[in-house]
Parts: structure tokens; C-alpha cells; sequence
């Protein structure tokens, strides 16, 4: 039933159907002139190896000649600076969101239906959000700052030195430095010398001794605010219509 439905690569073993259960037992319904249900059509499906699944993003564009190195030092240093109880951050900006009445995936326990625009234009805005997240290592704690206008080098070291003041005082009272693990794009590119300038003037403004420790190239995946903190926020915020900023907040 699925032979001229399906596609992929067979010399690797991926094969996909774009028909539904539903579609199919209708069709062998007809064919073999007997009732097939779904949930038979489900097993058959399990049985010649079709499960549904979703794309994940596991494959790099490229390689770096000093991947393993860079993730041996970087590891190096986290032992280095919690040991010694000195704070090390995972910096990250995630995805801007626009302000105002615009689809977002997920779903909501609601009384009533919940409608939006059907088109996502910027231009009918009221500004858009950009959350800069700071995921505490040693303590495992999260902190995220929102910013409302253009994620720049200074929005981040902006964001740290929020964090230091509201949380990273206090926490190590005692610090005397400070690792900052990111990849090499965005608000914290590797190449900028604008992003080394702010990260003097911060470190001026906080009294601190700052590293930062890039990840290679093709590597932002790894870095741990992506897989602690990233998700979690996803989840809380699924399906919830960001209508201000208060609301993001």
C-alpha cells in the first residue's frame, strides 16, 4: 500500500510514507473489501520497521581541524575555576520573538479559542524581545535578561554584569574571576574586537578577572545553556501569545 508512497535514501535505510494510518486502511479497505482498522494498520506500519519520529538537528555543517582540543581545554578550565570556587557561566542569546498577537507553537489549557494573525510580519509589531540567558555551572541556576532593542556585544556584557550584580555577588562573594563558556557568534563573537573591548570595560566595571572560552566553530550545541536551560524555557513558554513585554517577563 505505501510502495508508491514513500521516499528517502533505501541505501541508507531511510525511508518515509507521506500517507497516514487512516489513509492507508481506507485505501486497503477498498482493496481487499473487508474492514481494516487503524490500529491494525499502526501495527503493520511498527512491524516493517515506520515509527513516527521528527528531524533532529545532530549533523554539523563542517568540522573543525581543533574541535577536540578546544573541548579538552574548555574542560580544563571548568575544573580549574570550580575548584578553586570561582564562577563559570554558559552564556547564550536565544531566538528573538516579535511582540504582539502572533502564532506560537504549542498549546494551552483555555476556556475559549485563542486567535491570532495569520501572517507573522515584523512590521506589524510592537517590538520583538530577545532573551540572554546565563546558566550558572556550578550551582546549577538560571538567570535570563530580556532585552527589547538589538542583541549587540554590549546587550551581552550588559547581561552579565546584571547577573553578577542580582545574583553572582552574592553567590561567590568571594570571586576573584570569572569563565564564561559561549560559541562564536551572535552578541559574543570570538573575532570582535568590539566584543573584547565591552568585556574590558566590564571587567573594570565588576572588579573581575574575566575568561572567556569560545566553542569551535559548528559546535554551539555543546554549550550546556542549550540542552539545561534552552528547553525549559520552550516548554514554559509553548503556545503563549507574547503580547508585552510584562508577559514575557
Amino acid at each position: 500500500m505505501v510502495r508508491e508512497h514513500t521516499a528517502g535514501n533505501p541505501q541508507h535505510g531511510i525511508i518515509w510514507t507521506d500517507l497516514k494510518p487512516r489513509e492507508i486502511a481506507q485505501a486497503m479497505t477498498q482493496q481487499v473489501d473487508a474492514r481494516v482498522s487503524v490500529r491494525t494498520v499502526r501495527q503493520l506500519l511498527n512491524r516493517n520497521g515506520f515509527s513516527r519520529r521528527r528531524s533532529q538537528k545532530k549533523k554539523s555543517f563542517k568540522s573543525h581541524a581543533q574541535r577536540d582540543a578546544q573541548f579538552q581545554r574548555i574542560a580544563q578550565l571548568k575544573a580549574e575555576y570550580l575548584e578553586d570556587g570561582q564562577p563559570v557561566i554558559s552564556i547564550d542569546t536565544k531566538k528573538k520573538e516579535l511582540l504582539g498577537n502572533f502564532y506560537r507553537d504549542g498549546k494551552l489549557y483555555t476556556r475559549e479559542q485563542l486567535e491570532v494573525l495569520d501572517h507573522d510580519f515584523p512590521s506589524y509589531s510592537e517590538g520583538s524581545v530577545i532573551p540572554h540567558g546565563l546558566y550558572d555551572i556550578g550551582l546549577n541556576k538560571a538567570h535570563v535578561n530580556i532585552g527589547v532593542s538589538r542583541d549587540t556585544t554590549q546587550f551581552a556584557c550588559d547581561s552579565v554584569a546584571h547577573w553578577w550584580e542580582k545574583h553572582g555577588r552574592a553567590d561567590y562573594p568571594q570571586a576573584t574571576r570569572l569563565l564564561l563558556l559561549c560559541d562564536g557568534g551572535g552578541s559574543n563573537p570570538s573575532n570582535s574586537w568590539l566584543f573584547k573591548s565591552d568585556l574590558q570595560n566590564l571587567a573594570d566595571r565588576l572588579g573581575l578577572e574575566i575568561r572567556v572560552a569560545h566553542y569551535a566553530p559548528y559546535c554551539s550545541k555543546h554549550n550546556p545553556i542549550e540542552h539545561r536551560v534552552f528547553p525549559h524555557i520552550t516548554r514554559a513558554c509553548a503556545g503563549v501569545v507574547f503580547s508585552s513585554v510584562s508577559l514575557v517577563n
